[in-house]
């Protein structure tokens, strides 16, 4: 994913208070286990603070104790034991400006895409937080919750995240009570557009705005 939004309008957007440690932006290749900016809610009152991307269950004996879990599949999230009290009590916002796919094609380089909004609206992805902590070591972790893929992403990959309406936000965030699990559907087809680019993004190394550019 790419986050270009300057941190003071992403705590405008969401009337969030803004932590003093957020990852810096514009970034354009952010990776796995990097820092992202999410919303959290508590009590209403919204915060706007950096987690690892890269759910830690609480019972791993250390960070890299089991499988890098990046993504949370909205048709099992309730049943998993690594995130079905996370769906329950932690839920946050992950925002992104956009974020890559790969197509694959056996026998050939996977194809990397740039996907938006056709509105050029921010996405706004459904995440759920842990906070993890084991021997001095601590961190606060998130994954993104994925569905089936709309028509638009189909032919390219199977899985989307699950990107939320600004409308939606209270209820994903716990604000208005019960009734989040309706919101874990993929968006309308007309609601992103794919733009091939440049094979640089493969490498999680690479930075800059070459990376978005078309070819």
């Amino acid at each position: 994913m790419a986050i270009l939004l300057p941190h003071d309008a992403m705590a405008r957007m969401f009337d969030a208070a803004a932590a003093n440690d957020l990852p810096d932006v514009p970034d354009y290749n952010v990776c796995p286990t990097t820092q992202v900016h999410t919303i959290t809610s508590d009590g209403g009152t919204r915060h706007l603070r950096p987690m690892r991307w890269g759910f830690i269950p609480h019972w791993y004996r250390k960070s890299g104790g089991g499988p890098l879990l990046i993504n949370a599949r909205s048709e099992t999230i309730a049943d998993k034991p690594a995130f079905r009290a996370a769906v329950r009590e932690r839920r946050c916002l992950v925002i992104a400006s956009g974020f890559y796919e790969w197509k694959r094609i056996t026998g050939e380089r996977p194809m990397p895409y740039w996907v938006t909004r056709t509105d050029g609206a921010p996405m706004i992805f459904a995440g759920i937080w842990q906070a993890w902590e084991k021997d001095g070591e601590a961190l606060t972790t998130c994954a993104v919750v994925t569905t089936a893929a709309n028509a638009t992403m189909a032919p390219v990959h199977d899985r989307l995240p699950v990107i939320l309406d600004p409308d939606d936000v209270a209820l994903w965030l716990g604000e208005q009570g019960k009734g989040a699990a309706t919101l874990m559907g993929p968006v309308p087809d007309d609601a992103l557009q794919l733009q091939r680019v440049g094979y640089d993004v493969n490498s999680n190394r690479a930075r800059g705005p070459q990376l978005i550019e078309p070819v």
